[in-house]
């Protein structure tokens, strides 16, 4: 009786539809999702390229997006690896399949290539990693190669039972007869005369038909060549086995072609859908696997750099893995701090947000609240006590205060981010590179200025449109220029008189350049300045001044942009100064924006690190809190709260207290970027909360008086005022309270229990001590949980004031409803920007305040809730890219000065060791 032919064709096609669906169904979850696989061909060879072809129909078919990469017959081994590691990398692809050439021009290392290629996107089924635990059965936990699995399926198909059949395995390659021995075995078939044989040689019709034992299934891999002068090619496709002489012979049997081959493509689309499913699985929220780091908490509680020394962090990469970062998403700076890309927002687009806390304070005072340290903690309370996703997102310290007199700022005691010299010094470069953009358009605006005092109409248009080729060409942004103008032409020499001189003319008016340059340290002799005096500038010199980098525009912007584009369209809109006729002249005016944009393009990557019980951390953007926003940056946020998932929490900190840096939290960057805070963190001490309610000042230096170290209910009473009122302007915004209050060991039982009670009265969900700097995570486990609850609770959140009221009233609402204060005046120099801001379109604007931090008034003398006073408004300032408007109550320097004995003189390195000494 004729053998039964095992038809690879059907088979095929039924796999191929069962497979479509699964990709469809993927899809129906993620929408942007879309399995990806990649043939890297090197050479060209016909037999290759027919089934390469016959892959990527298939994967079309299904729904895979599929590549086609081919290199040179001439490419080198390091080529060919540096090509895998690229699909590697890519976490759009989820298989890799690598075609080499029989007789490749250079000598290339065929096993190396092989298990050169990710062992999860191995769906050939080839590196020794798959190879090895198909060897000892682990058959659900790796690929297995294609053409047997293929062969497998078609066996099945038959109904023949495999347990205790005979099987033979002609042939032992890699990609067949080995991998296909071994799939048999653990299908328990055993050795003898074959019920089962799988042709694998390689020889053309070697296997005879008398050979075969009657009714055997017999799988045909062979796809060779023989001549025959009937086909219009001269040859024909034939197998391993002698056809004619097995199909009387056999059970069944598979044809050669139609039969293996396709399966061999069916059981590609297979391993490929597999590991985009797998792929998928990795990111679904609530998977993060953190390994936490016990802390060895040791009393007394030593200094924060020896904290920090003594806890080895993990390796970044692998930080950023446990937290469902994808490989090609992290740029690496060193062994504990990365970058990562602006694309995870892309990937992660369909997940739902995570928990969004912001810790703020009261009032500061010298004796310092902790919101460094109590974010930490609570970050850490979170991830390694509850077992919750949690992700702090703090700024990045300028450098000046490290130097100066504050020191770090990367929490303390076992609440710190880690390594904190690394925190405290450089980081990657952010602001770096801030500074150098900032003072690329300072040098821009005086050259402009110069320029255009030195020059005629013509000189100046032959320059800034110069001849190439023979020929004039206006650049992108001279064309924006134009369009800002009114004009309508792209022909330079189109352009009339009056045109030339309205496109060459900026017109600064040098007493109205507002931008300055910046240094990141504190240097209080450049707090004005005379620019210009060599002589080659020809006499003229100006007044300018140097402010410390965090206080630039361009930080700002970076905190408050929400995409690349986004950020170069802030930088383009900034106004540097304002022409003679009135008009804002903005860095597009310059032509300098899409330079500001190329030395920003890594600064807008927020960095991650890790706190000392292994959180993440984002650190990025530093904005000063008094005359910018004070807040790290929307990306970071955004990030993180996608990380975390819809069951995980994201702790911010705002600059200073409540009444600066949380109300611009809320009214300029929740406005921009669109988030809903859950929770407001107030954190107070004892101590600050006694010195508002009338303690003694303290001077740096010196030994606290008593009224900070013993019991001291009257005074504490009196200061709680303070923190009532700032437990009122987070209610304000319709966001649940919590107060952490920042325990120290001369805290008595009496005083904790009584700011709590006050807390409570005032309004806030919870109140509850910490003690996270002594005993890190677990010393804010009650707050943790205080936090869980109350973002649980209902809430309203909104802004304070609807941003088309006229700029007057908005500064005013915040005065009143904020500061306490009865009115604002606006001085002469205020009213006049008013109306200049208003006609240059600038009025819709938020407001971001600037004033002393260390009082709810005007008068930093005045502690506690003062009341009766009237704002004064000294000036107001734009910053038209970052998106505010900043009013100017009182006098504050924008760069620090160094006090008389800065901390560098204990800051030093180890030249044994290459560790920074004397930071804190």
């Amino acid at each position: 009786m004729p053998a039964q032919i095992i038809c690879g064709k059907t088979l095929s096609a039924q796999v191929r539809g069962k497979l479509k669906e699964e990709v469809e169904a993927m899809r129906a979850i993620n929408p942007s999702f879309k399995p990806g696989l990649v043939v890297l061909q090197v050479g060209d060879r016909d037999d290759s390229n027919l089934y390469i072809s016959m892959k990527l129909k298939a994967a079309a078919e299904i729904g895979i997006h599929a590549v086609h990469k081919k290199l040179p017959k001439t490419a080198t081994e390091s080529e060919v690896l540096h090509s895998v590691m690229e699909v590697n990398e890519n976490s759009s692809v989820h298989g890799l399949i690598v075609q080499l050439p029989l007789d490749s021009i250079h000598s290339i290392n065929t096993e190396m290539v092989i298990n050169a290629v990710a062992p999860e996107k191995d769906v050939d089924g080839l590196t020794s990693i798959n190879a090895g635990k198909l060897a000892r059965g682990d058959l659900g936990d790796c690929f297995l190669p294609c053409t047997p699995h293929g062969c497998m399926e078609l066996i099945k198909q038959t109904g023949v039972p495999l347990a205790g059949k005979r099987a033979v395995v002609i042939g032992r390659s890699k990609i067949v007869g080995a991998p296909m021995h071994d799939l048999l075995l653990w299908n328990h078939t055993t050795v003898g005369k074959a019920d089962i044989l799988v042709a694998g040689i390689g020889k053309p019709e070697m296997v005879r038909g008398e050979w075969l034992k009657s009714g055997a299934v017999v799988i045909d891999c062979g796809i060779n060549t023989i001549p025959d002068s009937t086909r219009a090619s001269g040859k024909r496709v034939v197998g391993d086995v002698h056809y004619e002489s097995a199909k009387d012979q056999a059970g069944f049997i598979t044809p050669v072609p139609g039969g293996v081959g396709p399966m061999t493509v069916a059981m590609l689309m297979k391993n490929t859908v597999q590991s985009a499913k797998r792929f998928l699985e990795t990111q679904e929220p609530g998977k993060w696997i953190v390994h936490y780091t016990k802390l060895n908490l040791q009393r007394p509680v030593p200094s924060d750099i020896t904290i920090s020394r003594s806890c080895v962090p993990k390796p970044i990469d692998n930080l950023a893995k446990e937290i469902g970062l994808l490989s090609d998403e992290v740029e690496l700076f060193g062994r504990t701090k990365a970058k990562v890309q602006l694309k995870t927002l892309d990937r992660l687009q369909t997940r739902a947000d995570g928990k969004y806390v912001v810790v703020t304070g009261i009032t500061p005072t010298p004796l310092g609240e902790g919101k460094s340290t109590t974010t930490i903690g609570l970050v850490q309370a979170l991830g390694a006590h509850l077992k919750l996703n949690a992700f702090a997102c703090v700024r990045q310290p300028s450098q000046g205060p490290t130097f100066g007199i504050k020191g770090g700022a990367a929490g303390g005691g076992y609440s710190q981010v880690i390594p904190m010299e690394e925190f405290n010094l450089h980081l990657t470069g952010d602001i770096h590179a801030i500074t150098a953009a900032n003072n690329l358009v300072a040098a821009a605006v005086d050259a402009r200025i110069f320029h255009e005092a030195t020059q005629s109409d013509k000189a100046l248009f032959n320059r800034l449109v110069p001849l190439s080729g023979g020929q004039r060409k206006f650049s992108p942004v001279q064309i924006n220029r134009l369009d800002k103008l009114g004009i309508k032409k792209s022909d330079p020499s189109s352009l009339t008189e009056e045109e030339i001189t309205q496109f060459v003319r900026l017109d600064i008016d040098p007493e109205a350049v507002t931008w300055q340059r910046v240094l990141d340290t504190n240097d209080r002799f450049l707090r004005k300045i005379t620019i210009g005096q060599s002589p080659t500038e020809k006499g003229f010199t100006r007044t300018a001044q140097f402010d410390i980098t965090v206080a630039s525009e361009i930080m700002a912007v970076l905190a408050l942009t929400t995409s690349l584009e986004d950020m170069r369209q802030r930088l383009a809109k900034m106004v540097v100064a304002t022409s003679r006729s009135g008009q804002p002249v903005t860095t597009e005016d310059l032509g300098v924006c899409g330079a500001l944009t190329v030395l920003m393009r890594d600064a807008i990557k927020p960095n991650l690190m890790q706190t000392l019980e292994g959180n993440p951390v984002f650190v990025h953007a530093g904005p000063f809190a008094n005359i910018a926003h004070g807040n790290s940056s929307i990306l970071a946020d955004k990030i993180a709260l996608k990380l975390v998932g819809p069951q995980g929490f994201v702790v911010t900190e705002a600059g200073f207290g409540a009444d600066i840096g949380m109300e611009k939290f809320f009214n300029i960057k929740c406005r921009y970027s669109g988030l809903q805070p859950h929770v407001v963190v107030l954190v107070a001490t004892v101590r600050a909360l006694k010195m508002h309610g009338g303690g003694p000042s303290v001077t740096a230096g010196t030994p606290l008086p008593k009224e900070y170290l013993e019991e001291n209910l009257t005074l504490l009473e009196a200061g709680c005022s303070n923190m009532r009122k700032q437990v009122e302007n987070a209610r304000l915004f319709g966001v649940p309270v919590v107060v952490a209050v920042n325990a120290f060991k001369t805290d008595t039982p009496a005083e904790l229990d009584l700011i709590c009670r006050l807390a409570r009265d005032a309004g806030a969900f919870e109140a509850v001590p910490c003690h996270h700097w002594a005993d890190g995570g677990a010393g804010a486990l009650d707050l943790a949980k205080a936090v869980q609850r109350a973002s649980d609770a209902p809430s309203s959140f909104r802004c304070l004031y609807d941003v088309q009221l006229p700029i007057d009233d908005k500064i005013r609402i915040i005065a009143q409803k904020i500061y306490g204060a009865d009115d604002i005046e606006l001085l002469p120099e205020a009213q006049q920007k008013v109306e200049l801001y208003t006609k240059q379109g600038f009025a819709g604007l938020p407001i971001c305040m600037a004033k002393t931090h260390l009082s709810l008034s005007h008068d930093a003398e005045k502690k506690g809730v003062p009341s009766g006073f009237v704002l004064p408004i000294r000036d107001i300032r734009a910053s038209v890219g970052a998106g505010f408007l900043y009013p100017l109550v009182g006098t504050m320097p924008t760069i620090p000065g160094l006090p008389t004995r800065p901390c560098f003189y204990d800051i030093d390195l180890n030249a044994e060791s290459g560790e920074v000494v004397g930071l804190f």
